[in-house]
């Protein structure tokens, strides 16, 4: 399996960032870490091994970048006010500079999912949702999408603005539903076991059904938990049976 780190400095985040990019072809899987992990997280927890069979058969590329939930929704010594600039700001540095960097990796044209587990898959759905322009959907894993799991009370209108499930019921431009609408890979996936959040990924399933967007929501049984031995099983089977 092809492994390429590549990295430059943020104008967004104001640091430097690494980027792993895992193959040659296929469609771009962009992978946002869990809580406050780095770009090489799946890597070390041996998620990039249950996908190596698709990225050499070159049916898919992945690109996995770091986390900045230590300097935003898990630091805290932040303001909240702090907390959500960061979140915008590392919303900015994947919109801007990872999925251009993607491109230019790749081709124009390239499909580009992301991918995420826990708090991972907030951001993941965020990102797409954000962007359905430029980001073609989203795998997203053993998430809840309601930003204020983890702001300990802060609220503004920036939480807000990165809640899916505060913001998806009030959208109303067409331009972005539409555009949600046209994704054919908007898939949320759940565990029943511990820690999981199954009624989470119900409502929020609920919320898009609402608003007519067609997506997969598949909850697996009380005997799958909020771990990797979880991930390691749905990301591969959603791969191998969904694209």
């Amino acid at each position: 399996m092809d492994k390429q780190i590549s990295t430059w400095f943020s104008p967004a985040l104001n640091k430097e960032m690494p980027i792993a990019v895992y193959g040659y072809y296929g469609f771009a899987l962009l992978m946002i870490p869990t809580a406050g992990a780095d770009y090489l997280e799946y890597e070390r927890f041996q998620l990039m091994n249950e996908l190596q069979p698709f990225i050499d058969a070159g049916k898919i590329k992945v690109y996995s970048i770091d986390s900045i939930n230590k300097e935003s929704w898990m630091n805290n010594e932040m303001l909240g006010e702090h907390k959500a600039i960061r979140q915008n700001q590392f919303n900015q540095y994947v919109h801007e500079e990872v999925i251009p960097f993607i491109r230019n990796n790749s081709s124009a044209d390239i499909m580009i999912y992301t991918c995420g587990a826990s708090l991972g898959a907030l951001h993941a759905m965020n990102l797409f949702l954000k962007r359905p322009d430029i980001i073609n959907g989203t795998i997203s894993m053993s998430g809840v999408y309601d930003l204020t799991e983890y702001t300990k009370g802060f609220w503004d209108d920036q939480v807000y603005y990165n809640s899916p499930m505060h913001y998806i019921p009030n959208l109303t431009d067409p331009w972005y539903i539409d555009k949600i609408k046209a994704s054919h890979h908007i898939h949320i996936y759940s565990g029943s076991g511990d820690y999981e959040a199954p009624e989470a990924n119900r409502a929020f399933s609920q919320v898009l059904w609402d608003k007519g967007i067609w997506h997969d929501l598949d909850i697996w049984g009380t005997d799958i938990k909020h771990d990797w031995p979880t991930w390691r099983a749905m990301l591969p089977y959603i791969i191998h049976n969904k694209f």
